[in-house]
């Protein structure tokens, strides 16, 4: 039996696909099963009741997570002027206009997050095909088209996560690191349960969320317990 075979075992055994667990014991078997050398992201699944084909249903937006997400996120601004400086002394990591667009035209897509002044829509407006499916298109709705790029440049760094329902009505995100203290890992998946919450649509009938399960990159998913989780 091979190490990896030998670890998966370990990492499933006792392990009851079934059970709903509270979150606090999900948290603590998922950080203790933890046995490989990277540092593993912990990922929350939300099994939501609704259709995004229709507007109405559509679950969409953003929430600071208490803790940050525990990864690098680099991030592209297109602005010019005294914008344009600004966004650089915030820390972003690309900033450009016309360049920048360019660049993107090509498939130089090199970073996580795209935020841009409302001036800047009619050439950001162009790579809507290219970021559009990728998730990167700025929107005011989500903070990314705003005229206080330093503000949106440090949420994005900080541990802002943007959120998409997907086709099938499942939505998910990383909460965390397996370094991370269990409160910490508690703390975001209960602030981002609860920013779903918050963004039940006008169109969601009946039961809201149908599920919830937390798992790591190597560990296995472990159903949650809903009203453990705050729903």
């Amino acid at each position: 039996m091979s190490k990896t075979t030998k670890r998966m075992k370990a990492c499933y055994d006792g392990v009851d696909k079934e059970k709903r667990y509270s979150l606090t014991d999900a948290v603590a078997l998922l950080k203790d099963r933890s046995s490989v050398k990277f540092d593993e992201t912990f990922e929350i699944a939300m099994n939501l009741n609704v259709d995004p084909r229709h507007a109405d249903q559509m679950v969409r937006g953003v929430v600071k997570l208490p803790h940050g997400t525990g990864k690098s996120v680099r991030v592209a601004v297109f602005a010019k002027g005294p914008k344009a400086e600004e966004a650089k002394k915030a820390g972003a990591d690309i900033v450009g206009a016309d360049d920048l667009a360019e660049k993107i035209q090509k498939g130089e897509i090199d970073f996580d997050r795209c935020i841009a002044t409302p001036d800047m829509m009619a050439v950001v407006g162009r790579l809507g095909k290219v970021l559009g499916p990728k998730g990167l298109m700025p929107n005011p709705k989500l903070g990314t088209v705003t005229m206080d790029v330093a503000k949106a440049v440090a949420d994005s760094k900080g541990g802002q996560v943007e959120f998409r329902v997907e086709k099938a009505g499942i939505i998910h995100a990383g909460v965390g690191k397996a370094s991370f203290s269990a409160e910490a890992l508690q703390e975001n998946v209960e602030a981002f349960v609860d920013a779903i919450l918050k963004a039940k649509p006008t169109g969601a009938k009946g039961k809201y969320v149908k599920g919830i399960a937390l798992t790591s990159t190597m560990g296995p998913g472990l159903k949650i317990e809903m009203a453990n989780a705050g729903v």
